[in-house]
């Protein structure tokens, strides 16, 4: 089992080429099952049957996992027994008829537009004494909400990747997919200024080329990112406690809620399906319909 799984780590991380987190929430989900299987008696993965991958499924519903775990851990028992029987480490692909729940089509809270403003004001007013720290922070929130990248594409942005004549920037999504993303003037203002005031206060001879920095001039993480983003919500009086990717999320409203069309924010979202982008179009229609209900008399 323990080698099999080194065996499937090497094949995620070099022939799939996913980022090491992905790599790591795999590996997390396959071990539990390879556990599981293990407490059924299995000694090896070639022998696992349909019926111990749907108990492995059970047991995380009495343990209380939500739909959307549970959705998550049985497409990663698919992935794992269908790569078995394509190398030919099972004689089956014993996930082949495994279901998994539905998962909820709900999005968490987004920013009103005026929200959104006070937001990066807020964090404009902080950075006012010109602490490289307070730029880089506005740089980053004007990005994640010009662009609705994703926090980890953020942190990995090197300075190679900015076209200022054209303001794009070019990302690295799930499974190293590249894709190109606008953004406008004031995201703009705010990364030229951090590049050229901020960033040069925090660099040190280990930098490299990343676009942002962390205290200590190394390439700042998601963790310090989620923190930050967090801590100038608070700043701004009724917004929900969203992160950078309640900010991609809010990003997406508002184009569609602009009119951009649904295949055109698929693209800058960097979502490989169309159904994944359908999932705003909830949320603009629910605004909608409180709207509708506040301002119509026979509503």
């Amino acid at each position: 089992m323990a080698r099999v799984l080194g065996e499937y780590e090497r094949h995620l991380a070099a022939e799939r080429d996913l980022t090491a987190h992905t790599v790591r929430a795999y590996l997390g989900d396959v071990g539990g099952l390879l556990e599981h299987a293990a407490r059924l008696g299995h000694t090896d993965a070639a022998t696992l049957d349909l019926r111990t991958l749907r108990s492995w499924l059970a047991k995380q519903q009495t343990l209380g996992r939500s739909r959307t775990t549970i959705a998550r851990r049985a497409t990663a028992a698919r992935v794992f027994t269908a790569w078995l029987a394509r190398t030919g480490r099972a004689a089956t692909d014993a996930g082949a008829s495994l279901g998994s729940p539905k998962k909820h089509a709900s999005l968490p809270p987004v920013l009103r537009a005026d929200e959104a403003s006070d937001l990066i004001r807020a964090a404009a007013e902080l950075a006012d004494d010109g602490s490289p720290v307070g730029l880089r922070d506005v740089a980053m929130l004007e990005l994640l909400y010009a662009t609705g990248v994703r926090v980890g594409e953020l942190v990995g942005l090197d300075v190679d990747d900015i076209d200022r004549e054209r303001n794009v920037i070019r990302v690295f999504g799930k499974g190293r997919k590249e894709r190109t993303v606008p953004f406008g003037r004031p995201a703009a203002r705010a990364l030229d200024f951090w590049l050229k005031h901020g960033r040069p206060q925090l660099a040190v001879p280990g930098s490299g080329p990343a676009v942002f920095l962390g205290a200590r001039g190394k390439r700042i993480d998601q963790r310090a990112v989620r923190t930050m983003v967090h801590r100038r919500i608070a700043d701004v009086p009724g917004a929900p406690d969203i992160g950078p990717h309640g900010l991609r999320h809010t990003a997406a409203t508002h184009l569609l809620e602009g009119g951009a069309d649904l295949r055109s924010v698929q693209e800058l979202l960097g979502h490989a399906s169309l159904a994944t982008t359908q999932l705003y179009t909830h949320v603009t229609t629910d605004r909608l319909r409180r709207a509708y209900q506040q301002a119509h008399p026979r509503a």
